[in-house]
């Protein structure tokens, strides 16, 4: 009876230090090396610029004078011919604006003839050789200025009574007409309100925004990072947020030589050019992204540039034998990267086999 007890009791006791070896063995990851093909391919080394949509030609109406809006002609979104009305302006002065101006003309005009009658008289006595050179040539001034403030005045009361001039050659009137053959992006403006001019010393009222939609441009901005790879002429591949599954080419055609800081980053300014839209109907102001293609190669050998190992100025990688299964470390030259794939000018050939390390176990 002792004899089973102890026979029992070693076979209970070699059963629990064989799990106990069974459980410390799974414990234990078997590390898989993952292997992966050297192949042929293509590359392109690019920038990424960050903007919207622009049309390359913009332009803000505001008036010549002063007024209310009386009529509208166009909305947002309209084609506009040049010369095609837009808005008209009411003058609108005050009672003692209108009777200043009416009385301006009046003095100005019997001043104009006062300094005509007295340029006549010098002249002729001038003739007679009873003046001097000087005083003709000062009646002669005085009447010239006469007229030009009679002129003044004139047009003046013309365009409060009016709302139309002719200043120089030039006509001003209160319907504002367009000055380019464009789209209405923008009205600022409702029938009634009161409409400040454009002058030498104030910026006026913005009654509309006009563009030409025929000439679309992306205006970006790129990392000093990458800058200094770019040149105008290179192609670029434009992402719009509103179109995803759309693609705009376009070409590198503006770089600014100024810097500007935004926030943390210092960024340069470019503009590129839309060459192709597809069937995609662009709209200013969508947001883009721009892939500008710095240098592109195809038909080359590419591995996934985590393989690589530097050791000083030396690149590895570890090179799978096909047959017997050993590991080498292997010396390779690059070449032209994306961030994902590189190029492997010497050191493999198509169809290699290299081994991707494990990541180290964290213990």
């Amino acid at each position: 009876m002792r004899k089973k007890i102890i026979i029992i009791g070693v076979v209970v006791v070699v059963l629990a230090v064989s799990i106990f070896f069974a459980l410390q063995g799974s414990g234990k990851k078997e590390q898989v090396n993952n292997s992966i093909k050297a192949e042929m391919g293509s590359i392109i080394d690019k920038a990424l610029a960050i903007g919207q949509i622009e049309p390359k030609n913009q332009i803000s109406v505001k008036s010549k004078i002063s007024g209310i809006v009386k009529k509208v002609f166009v909305e947002m979104g309209d084609s506009v011919k040049t010369e095609a009305p837009l808005v008209e302006i009411r003058p609108d002065p005050t009672p003692l604006e209108y009777a200043q101006a009416k009385r301006q003309v009046e003095i100005d005009s019997v001043n104009y003839d006062n300094q005509k009658k007295e340029y006549i008289r010098i002249k002729e006595l001038l003739a007679k050789k009873l003046v001097s050179q000087q005083d003709f040539d000062e009646a002669s001034r005085g009447a010239g200025e006469a007229e030009l403030r009679l002129k003044l005045s004139r047009e003046r009361l013309s365009l409060i009574e009016r709302g139309k001039t002719n200043v120089a050659g030039r006509k001003i009137e209160s319907v504002i007409k367009s000055s380019i053959n464009g789209t209405v992006l923008e009205r600022k403006i409702n029938v009634g309100d009161p409409v400040v001019p454009l002058t030498s010393y104030q910026a006026g009222t913005e009654l509309f925004t006009l563009a030409d939609m025929n000439e679309l441009i992306f205006r970006g901005t790129v990392d000093e990072i990458d800058v200094g790879k770019l040149k105008e002429g290179m192609p670029a591949v434009l992402k719009i947020g509103a179109l995803p599954n759309d693609t705009i080419h376009g070409v590198l055609y503006k770089i600014s030589p100024k810097a500007r800081k935004e926030e943390n980053s210092t960024l340069f300014d470019l503009e590129i050019k839309i060459t192709e839209t597809g069937s995609s109907v662009l709209r200013a102001g969508y947001s883009a992204n721009a892939d500008i293609i710095i240098k592109k190669k195809e038909d080359i050998l590419l591995i996934p540039e985590r393989l690589i190992e530097f050791v000083e100025d030396t690149t590895f990688v570890q090179l799978k034998d096909s047959t017997s299964g050993e590991i080498e470390r292997r010396s390779i030259k690059t070449g032209l990267s994306d961030g994902l794939n590189i190029e492997v000018t010497e050191g493999l050939k198509e169809g290699d086999i290299l081994v991707e390390k494990p990541p180290k176990e964290i213990k």
